[in-house]
């Protein structure tokens, strides 16, 4: 592909995805961004929020719960804290993620409390998103 990037993606516990992708879709802390050939350098931490990437396969989304992506013009690389395929992602490990975010809200205290009201509010709409809610069972 004359107008790809080179793509991975990584998480603690493995790396998720590594080849070639036209775009990257990231949800930057700041607000989603793409990622595409001849991109400007940039480092941006993620929200959680749904990776897709558009690849000479087709498209694959990723679901991921924070990290960092590193963009240059030749490629995306992204450290993701947590990151399944969205089709590993089921009811009850989306269930534990949401936990997680309430237990750290209700620990958290100053600007951290800020941070992570806004980390679960962020979990919580990723669920929607794909069609999972901490509240009810996976349709």
């Amino acid at each position: 592909m004359a107008d790809s990037l080179d793509f991975s993606l990584v998480s603690p516990e493995r790396s998720l995805a590594s080849g070639t992708a036209s775009a990257v879709q990231i949800p930057g802390a700041d607000g989603d961004l793409t990622a595409m050939a001849g991109h400007a350098p940039l480092i941006t931490t993620l929200r959680p929020g749904v990776l897709h990437v558009d690849g000479p396969d087709g498209a694959d989304d990723y679901v991921v719960s924070g990290g960092f992506a590193e963009i240059s013009a030749e490629g995306v690389t992204v450290l993701a804290e947590r990151a399944l395929h969205q089709k590993e992602m089921t009811q009850d490990i989306f269930n534990d993620w949401v936990r997680e975010a309430k237990e750290a809200h209700e620990t958290a205290s100053g600007d951290a409390a800020d941070h992570a009201a806004k980390l679960l509010a962020d979990m919580v709409a990723v669920g929607g998103h794909i069609g999972l809610d901490p509240n009810q069972s996976n349709l």
